[in-house]
């Protein structure tokens, strides 16, 4: 069976096997939901082992046409923008459901409804038919709302609601976008319709037509990520979340907004891009320095980590925008980053949240002297959370600030004051929980972290120290397909890329049929060479 059709299915074999299990052995739910997760992690480091380097073109390729005269079929592949983004996924899920053990009521729900999310998840960052990618899309929606629907917290009926308009609202643009550039694409290529995105790249449009599925495409991303002002949704669906909601949240739900801004806006939209990056560095830097400024008077702690997130995917937004290759790299590594950092912030939460239920700060204090263990993991996390060298969080934000220096130095400067703002609520908020007297005299009883909790933070710990210090196997790997992106932009654009780098020099890639499970070959050409020869439709 395909290697990457096994990401969707495994989690779904997961979940009806959950919900196989018989209501007298619900001992059995958490053990076998965890197990359920362990096949996709095999399945992802296989990817990561045999991912070629050196090459941007689509690698483990699947195709199967399903509706022919549409266009419609399973086309799926990665390439390094979309790697370690299902890595992470693969990660994260086994560490959410190993923090949910709080989980009493409807357990065996819970569960089934985390592996229905994964496959989701997974699916978004595999598609390459629109359509597909679209559902995938969609799909993601229905579980993480009735996570924070069931499971949340006082608010979490609001919380949900809002969640779920703003996410409809953007998906409303994108379908209706998806389905005009289908049809533009099929009229090009002899069909009724194309949701194929390697013959969309090679669809030629107006600068009218590009601008309004540009906008389509952008802001159900912007939600996603969220830029502002699109943001307003997250601080409430992280605070009222469950821990594993907010985990996956943070982690891997963003990163398809960011994912698809770089993957078909800048791909799809050259033209686009080019007229509107700055606009949309300008929105991204304002969420930089207004998520750290709203961060800092919170009075919640699980909200302050979700205005964190707001500046954080803020510099993400900048480094795409930015149309460098360190900025687009830095953007990936960031959102990578990002998945770690803040993951293990919100899984720190969660278990003094299940101790103490109470997430103010002002009840809290002195807690390093009753709980080290967890108060040297929360500074580690905040530490590497506000970008600290030799930790991962600098590597994304320093590759932002330096490429996005070179076409956009104001913006830059302005984003770096980001990093001000992140030492200043992170470790204000350390100041007050873990420093000084002990608050009450509940939190005198409390146990640090046990040999469970430990084990679920050491994978978090080990990633964020050695990817903070030779992030050199994820950048090697992220690179090529950032300069193909790149060299497609100047190649079809008056847009002239500062500083480019050696492997898009030395490699020419293109969109072109993908064989089952077939890796790069230098010496063929695709489709689309076929159609534009040499007229730059370059990765």
């Amino acid at each position: 069976m395909p290697v990457l059709a096994l990401l969707v299915i495994l989690p779904l074999v997961g979940a009806l096997a959950v919900a196989l299990i018989p209501a007298r052995r619900s001992e059995l739910i958490y053990p076998v939901a965890i197990i359920a997760t362990i096949p996709q992690l095999v399945v992802a480091g296989y990817i990561l082992v045999e991912f070629e380097l050196g090459t941007p073109a689509l690698q483990f390729g699947e195709e199967h046409v399903l509706i022919e005269s549409l266009g419609i079929g399973w086309i799926a592949a990665i390439d390094g923008i979309s790697l370690f983004m299902v890595a992470i996924t693969a990660l994260l899920f086994p560490l959410a459901v190993a923090a949910s053990r709080s989980v009493t009521e409807r357990v065996k729900t819970f569960m089934v409804l985390l592996l229905v999310l994964q496959a989701g998840v997974f699916g978004v960052f595999i598609a390459l038919d629109l359509l597909f990618f679209f559902a995938f899309f969609e799909i993601v929606l229905v579980p993480m709302y009735l996570l924070i629907r069931l499971w949340g917290s006082e608010n979490r009926a609001y919380a949900a609601l809002k969640f779920v308009l703003f996410t409809a609202f953007g998906s409303a643009f994108l379908l209706a976008a998806i389905i005009a550039l289908a049809v533009l694409t099929g009229d090009q290529f002899g069909l009724i319709s194309s949701f194929d995105f390697r013959l969309m790249v090679a669809t030629e449009l107006t600068a009218t037509a590009q601008l309004w599925l540009f906008l389509g495409f952008a802001i159900a991303f912007a939600i996603k990520v969220p830029i502002f002002p699109f943001h307003t949704w997250l601080p409430d669906a992280h605070t009222e979340a469950p821990t594993a909601g907010s985990v996956i949240l943070a982690g891997v739900l963003l990163k398809m907004g960011t994912y698809g801004l770089i993957r078909f806006n800048l791909t799809l939209f050259p033209d686009a891009t080019v007229d509107l990056a700055f606009w949309m560095a300008l929105f991204g830097v304002i969420g930089i320095v207004y998520g750290g400024a709203v961060a800092i008077v919170q009075p919640d702690i699980k909200r302050l980590v979700a205005y964190s997130s707001v500046s954080h995917m803020g510099f993400a937004v900048l480094g795409i925008f930015a149309l460098t290759s360190q900025g687009l790299q830095g953007s990936i590594f960031l959102s990578y980053s990002h998945a770690l950092t803040t993951g293990m912030l919100f899984l720190l939460v969660g278990m003094i949240y299940d101790r103490t239920h109470t997430r103010a700060i002002a009840d809290y204090g002195g807690l390093a002297s009753i709980m080290p263990l967890f108060a040297g993991a929360f500074l580690f996390a905040a530490f590497a959370s506000a970008g600290l060298p030799g930790l991962s969080g600098f590597i994304g934000e320093f590759t932002v600030l330096v490429g996005s220096y070179l076409t956009l130095p104001v913006l830059a400067i302005i984003a770096g004051f980001g990093v001000i703002l992140a030492a200043i609520y992170l470790l204000w908020a350390y100041e007050r929980v873990f420093t000084g007297p002990v608050g009450n005299d509940k939190l005198e009883t409390l146990k640090d972290i046990g040999v469970r909790e430990v084990l679920i933070l050491v994978p978090l710990v080990v990633l964020i120290l050695v990817t903070g210090v030779y992030p050199k196997p994820i950048l090697e790997r992220i690179e090529p397909s950032v300069e193909a992106i790149l060299m497609r932009i100047e190649a079809v654009t008056d847009y002239d890329v500062p500083e480019f780098g050696t492997a898009g020099e030395q490699v020419d890639v293109e969109y072109g049929p993908i064989e089952p499970g077939e890796k790069h070959d230098d010496s063929s050409e695709g489709s689309q060479g076929e159609q534009h020869g040499d007229e730059g439709e370059e990765g």
